[in-house]
C-alpha cells in the first residue's frame, strides 16, 4: 500500500537524519516533535521497551518509527536480528503503543495491534511480485510467502489513555510503519540502509555489501 511506502521512505531518511547528526534516534524524533499525542506515543512506547539511548548503527538492532493512519498516532520500537551471512532476518520483539481515544474494547485493540504487527512482516521482509512477459509469474504461496508463526516476535502493546476522547480505528495504524521500523532496525543491527520494500535476505545482502 501507499501509506506503508511513504512511511517507509519518511522514517529511514529521519534515520538517516539522526545518525549524521550524531543523536540517538528515539531521542532525535523527541526534540523535533511539535505534536504532544505523537509525543506521548513514542515517550510510552519507549518506557514500555525499556529503551536506552545511542547513536546508529549500534549494533543492538533496534529500530523506532512513526506515523498515523485515520487519525491515529502510533509509534512502534523493534528489535532483530541479522544474519550477516544469509541476510535473513528475525524480528524479535516489537512495542506498539497508539492513542485510539476512547477504548471500548481493550482486548480487541490488542489484537488489532497483533495482527497490524504480523501482516506488516509479510509487507515488510517477503511479500514480493514478480513479472515475466507480462504476466504475474507467484500464482501460489509457494512464492509468494506470507508470514508464517515461527515469525511473530514478542508483541506488546500500549493503548493510550484518552477516555475524553472519541473513539477511532485501530485496525491499520500499526501496520503502515512496520516497514520502516524493520529497516532502521536492520540500519542499527548492520550499518546497511535496504531502501526497497520487501527487504529479501538479497537486498539486504546487497545493501551490506
Amino acid at each position: 500500500p501507499d501509506n506503508n511506502s511513504n512511511s517507509f521512505a519518511r522514517e529511514s531518511h529521519i534515520d538517516v537524519m539522526a545518525a549524521k547528526a550524531g543523536i540517538d534516534p528515539l531521542e532525535f524524533r523527541l526534540k523535533n516533535l511539535t505534536d504532544e499525542k505523537m509525543k506521548a506515543v513514542l515517550k510510552a512506547a519507549a518506557d514500555k521497551f525499556g529503551y536506552t539511548p545511542a547513536k546508529a548503527p549500534s549494533g543492538r538492532g533496534f529500530g523506532v518509527a512513526l506515523g498515523s493512519d485515520v487519525g491515529v498516532p502510533v509509534a512502534l520500537i523493534a528489535e532483530v536480528q541479522v544474519d550477516k551471512q544469509t541476510g535473513s532476518v528475525q524480528v524479535k520483539r516489537v512495542v506498539c503503543a497508539q492513542d485510539l481515544g476512547l477504548v471500548i474494547n481493550p482486548e480487541g485493540a490488542i489484537l488489532q495491534v497483533e495482527g497490524c504487527i504480523t501482516m506488516g512482516l509479510g509487507y515488510a521482509l517477503t511479500e514480493d511480485i514478480h513479472f515475466k512477459g507480462g504476466e504475474v509469474v507467484d500464482l501460489s504461496f509457494g512464492t509468494y510467502e506470507l508470514p508464517r508463526f515461527s515469525w511473530v516476535p514478542q508483541i506488546e502493546t500500549v493503548l493510550i489513555e484518552a477516555s475524553d476522547q472519541p473513539s477511532k480505528g485501530g485496525g491499520e495504524p500499526a501496520i503502515v510503519i512496520m516497514g520502516g521500523v524493520i529497516a532502521n532496525a536492520i540500519h542499527d543491527a548492520t550499518g546497511a540502509r535496504v531502501r526497497q520494500l520487501p527487504m529479501t535476505p538479497e537486498r539486504i545482502k546487497q545493501a551490506m555489501a
